[in-house]
């Protein structure tokens, strides 16, 4: 095991050789050696990342249930495509899911909603929608279920 000196120097020329060393540290309880600034804002920047996956999963699904229950001019030609895409991103979301994001979905499930309903509106040109999200998080991540 080589350990580069400086971690903090290592972060800003490569940090894919960063993470291998942190790894090791850690593997081997060397605490004091460990680049900790960088590290917190690393462990902070995966879980910004981890929720903004997660709330971009469930605004899909909530898009593809929106388009199933409401354009009915389309509903016949693209209902078919729109389950297979309401199933692949429940698929995802739910194997990505942790008790903390379905917690962070739950507590912005309006906000999503309002974001995937805006992007229904332009694409089908409809201003027939809730005001308010109708679903709830569980029906939502229900492989089964459909408006």
């Amino acid at each position: 095991m080589t350990i580069t000196t400086n971690l903090k120097q290592l972060h800003e020329t490569d940090e894919n050789l960063w993470l291998e060393e942190t790894i090791e540290l850690l593997k081997h309880k060397q605490f004091n050696k460990l680049d900790l600034e960088n590290l917190i804002e690393e462990l902070i920047s995966l879980g910004k990342r981890d929720l903004a996956k997660a709330k971009g999963l469930l605004r899909q699904i909530i898009i593809y249930i929106l388009l199933l229950q409401y354009w009915q001019a389309e509903y016949e030609i693209n209902s078919r495509h729109w389950i297979g895409e309401l199933k692949t991103f429940r698929y995802e979301l739910n194997n990505h899911l942790t008790t903390n994001l379905i917690n962070k979905l739950q507590d912005d499930l309006e906000n999503i909603y309002q974001s995937a309903v805006d992007f229904v509106k332009v694409k089908t040109d409809l201003n027939i929608f809730l005001e308010k999200c109708p679903y709830t998080l569980v029906q939502l991540l229900d492989e089964n279920y459909l408006p």
